[in-house]
């Protein structure tokens, strides 16, 4: 009976999405992992092509409104497997093209599951789980991420000291890993039901603009984390592969743990207060970024950062509750898009500004972080709670 109902459980949506979830921390950490070494050492890559790939990257996000076109055709739950197929497919055969236009080219399949998986997921999380769960819901699915990233991390150390292993066969064996347990989803879970049926066209409303608006700040932010906070590191303290590497994993193993209680957190004292300490927390980060000296210190500064990232969970669930439900997978995919307009623009741009004073890149991360504790005060801090179970 016992193992009746854990089985039962287990094949729920949150099941699903925590498998789903799983597929893409394994391939995306994998593939993140060994991108630069193996850009330089295969493929012979200058500074010039890791910016080019790094723009190709961020373009599919950029289109992720297409996915509502998408859905025309395929329900969201087949598209999320299809996405997870393109994803777990581009890089298993990563190994195999050691060129540059090779590596560009697995980049942007790559990239295409990945970001059409990200918009899906939010769409069927926000959809699957009640209001009343879904912070706590989302934070364990963070977890899981971080559990499977950290995973992957221990796994290519092990792989890369003890056994030589070829990057070929690295590539191989974790997009292999990924699809198998895409097939996996595909035989194992039933389709399960929607709340309400979902527009199948690109939706704009007014009265989601200062969602829109935090997004877009929450995404300029985040690539000045994403591509220059490590840049800061190895630049100005010397770190090496071991040492960021090792930052990664205990970011993950803080999330592991924390991420959950975020969740909570967010039931308990609301959105607006949560987004107010995050950005709040975000102001000192960044400021501390341009003023560091010590590498310790740098590195606590990383490890808080992205602490304050997991916080994010709450703009999820402040669009949930003021989202009508036919809207979600529609916005879903616009919202990707506006997160990812400045993706396009930041690294080339803030590249020439670090030349000049790397400082100012993060004095301006320090703007856009106080932007956004200004507009947080504008969500409501009594937002409704009305649950919305789904099966």
């Amino acid at each position: 009976m016992i193992n009746k109902l854990d089985l039962k459980q287990l094949r729920s949506p949150f099941g699903f999405l925590a498998i789903a979830t799983s597929v893409m921390a394994i391939t995306f950490a994998g593939w993140m992992a060994l991108l630069n070494n193996f850009a330089i050492e295969a493929a012979q890559f200058t500074g010039a092509n890791m910016g080019m790939l790094q723009s190709l990257r961020e373009i599919p996000g950029f289109l992720a409104f297409t996915a509502v076109f998408v859905l025309l055709v395929l329900k969201e739950q087949t598209f999320a497997l299809v996405s997870l197929c393109i994803l777990s497919m581009g890089v298993a055969i990563t190994g195999f093209f050691p060129s540059i236009y090779g590596l560009y080219a697995t980049t942007v399949l790559m990239s295409i599951g990945f970001h059409y998986f990200e918009t899906i997921n939010q769409s069927l999380s926000l959809q699957w789980f009640n209001k009343d769960e879904a912070p706590e819901q989302l934070g364990r699915l963070l977890s899981v991420k971080s559990i499977a990233s950290l995973v992957t991390y221990a796994g290519i150390w092990l792989s890369v000291t003890f056994l030589a292993t070829g990057y070929q066969v690295l590539y191989l064996v974790i997009g292999g890993a990924g699809l198998l347990l895409t097939v996996y989803l595909v035989i194992a879970f039933p389709e399960f039901k929607m709340s309400s049926s979902q527009h199948k066209k690109i939706i704009l409303r007014k009265k989601y603009s200062l969602y829109y608006i935090l997004l877009f700040f929450s995404g300029a932010r985040r690539q000045i984390f994403m591509v220059f906070a490590g840049f800061l590191m190895v630049e100005k303290f010397g770190f090496d592969v071991a040492q960021i590497t090792t930052l990664y994993m205990i970011n993950h193993i803080i999330n592991i743990f924390v991420a959950p209680k975020v969740g909570r957190m967010i039931s308990k004292i609301g959105e607006q207060r949560t987004l107010t300490l995050e950005y709040s927390g975000l102001v000192l980060v960044f400021i501390g970024y341009a003023l560091v000296d010590s590498p310790l210190f740098a590195a606590a500064l990383y490890i808080i950062d992205h602490v304050f990232f997991a916080m994010a969970i709450a703009l999820k669930t402040y669009f949930q509750k003021i989202a009508e439900p036919e809207d979600i997978a529609a916005t879903a995919s616009v919202s990707f898009t506006i997160n990812h307009i400045a993706a396009v623009i930041i690294p080339a741009a803030f590249g020439m500004v670090w030349l000049y004073d790397q400082s100012l890149v993060f004095y301006f991360g320090a703007v856009l972080a106080g932007c956004s504790l200004i507009l947080s005060q504008f969500v409501s801090p009594h937002l409704r709670k009305i649950s919305t179970v789904t099966s």
